[in-house]
């Protein structure tokens, strides 16, 4: 029987001390390394804030175009006295050049108990004017659609920067992990400037918005391969498996990958959502009775969608009011104005109303309003541009107004003003940074210490700007 060959030099001290630190040095290593190969924690999973929350949910309403303050939300009866009259211009650096003193087509009356001023054509959305802020001093920082988009969604008009619904999913998380936590949803198609409304731009890809083209009905068309109809879920399931062990061995061979993080998620969200998305957009399962409380039409559905994302935990839903710009009125603003103010009114009331009876409003944070206001004078004859009508405002980023409504909101007042005629914010201004920093702060956060570090600097939400206005807090 053979022995084994020993060497026959001892070990020195050193060597065996050398020896033993670095077998203590593997034992201790060896855990971090199997960390790192582990699979990464679930991004969506609930987070607390940096406060004890006032909402927990938002609904943004975004009126896409520009709807007019003076025929919504702040009257100017000034305007009459100076009907087709040229107004004195306010001491700014106006882009285009518009005409007379346009007083607006619509009645304005006294609604609720705090007596604030609502145009008729909300007048739906008005029985609740005691739970809603009005900020009547918006202002933002050009008269363009695209930056202004970019600017309302995402806080900044031309660098790519994550979007509102992406900052509160990557501080928050979800409370549902069958459904997407950001969504928005837009009929016809996207918007201008696209995705960009709802990116996570360098955060990871897990918090981007959701899009569902609400013009369809049919569950199959709303949502795209929400069911596969070759493959039995038992058997995605064990596709999914080996999908997920095969890019957990890519990624743990290469250290952190947030995008392959938020591939791997997607594809668990998509198999999830098969059963759950179906039946959360599905109205028609609403008694006959709600259905008539919200109205006919897509906007209504889409709102009434909402309401039925949030009761399921999503995070963040935006509507749309359409692809193009459908409050963009250049001209024949009492017709279209009416019109698109009756497809999404009477739904508007029933949402609070429906929110008020399930005890989700004290936690649901709505925002109304769009990119900018219009202008309180007519807009001039354009080629293109209002095919030679006299009946329509230009954009105005220097005044215009939004709403909030509970989450924490101190409802029933107005804050705020814009000149006398409507031109520009001359009372406590609001800012865009301001309104995102307020928002933030009905979530729970510190608008300065929600960060994402990249590039390296930390960024935020509101860039290096904004202040909370503790006014609309109740």
């Amino acid at each position: 029987m053979a022995t084994a060959k020993h060497d026959s030099q001892a070990l020195s001290r050193r060597e065996l001390l050398r020896r033993s630190g670095m077998g203590l040095g593997m034992l201790s290593l060896a855990p971090l390394l199997q960390a790192e190969a582990a699979p990464a924690a679930d991004p969506l999973a609930p987070k607390p804030p940096h406060f004890p929350v006032k909402a927990k949910h938002v609904i943004h309403l975004f009126m896409n175009g520009g709807p007019s303050h003076v025929d919504t939300f702040d009257p100017k009866p000034l305007l009459k006295k100076y009907a087709g009259k040229t107004l004195p211009k306010p001491n700014l650096r106006t882009e285009r050049k518009t005409g007379a003193a346009f007083p607006s087509p619509f009645k304005f009356r006294k609604y609720g108990e705090s007596g604030i001023e609502v145009s008729e054509i909300f007048a739906q959305t008005a029985r609740h004017i005691d739970d809603i802020a009005v900020i009547r001093s918006m202002h933002a920082d050009v008269p363009n659609h695209e930056p202004s988009l970019l600017l309302m969604n995402c806080g900044h008009s031309q660098m790519v920067r994550p979007s509102l619904g992406s900052w509160l999913t990557y501080g928050l998380g979800t409370e549902n992990q069958n459904l997407p936590a950001f969504i928005a949803m837009c009929p016809g198609g996207y918007p201008i400037v696209g995705a960009q409304n709802w990116q996570a731009a360098f955060l990871p890809g897990i918090y981007q918005g959701t899009y569902v083209d609400t013009k369809h009905t049919d569950i199959q068309k709303l949502i795209a391969n929400i069911r596969n109809p070759w493959v039995s879920r038992t058997e995605q399931r064990r596709q999914l498996d080996l999908l997920r062990q095969l890019n957990q061995r890519h990624r743990s061979e290469r250290g952190e990958a947030p995008e392959l993080d938020a591939r791997i998620q997607s594809f668990e969200l998509a198999y999830r959502m098969q059963r759950e998305a179906a039946e959360a957009f599905d109205v028609s399962r609403e008694p006959k009775h709600v259905l008539e409380k919200y109205g006919p039409g897509v906007q209504a559905r889409q709102i009434l969608i909402a309401r039925r994302l949030i009761e399921r935990g999503v995070r963040f839903v935006q509507v749309w009011h359409g692809a193009g710009q459908p409050w963009d009125n250049h001209d024949d603003i009492e017709v279209r104005h009416r019109q698109l103010a009756g497809q999404c009114d009477r739904a508007i009331a029933a949402l609070i109303d429906d929110l008020k009876q399930s005890g989700l409003f004290e936690e649901t944070l709505i925002l109304w309003g769009g990119e900018f206001g219009r202008t309180p004078t007519v807009e001039l004859p354009q080629a293109g541009a209002n095919a030679g009508k006299v009946n329509g405002r230009d954009h105005n980023h220097y005044g215009f107004t939004v709403w909030l409504a509970g989450g924490g909101v101190r409802g029933g007042q107005v804050y705020g003003a814009t000149d006398e005629i409507g031109f520009q914010a001359v009372e406590n201004p609001v800012h865009v940074h301001d309104l995102h920093a307020t928002i933030l702060r009905l979530m729970g956060f510190d608008h300065k210490r929600l960060t994402y570090h990249y590039a390296g600097r930390d960024f935020r939400l509101t860039d290096v700007e904004g202040n909370v206005v503790e006014a609309l807090i109740a």
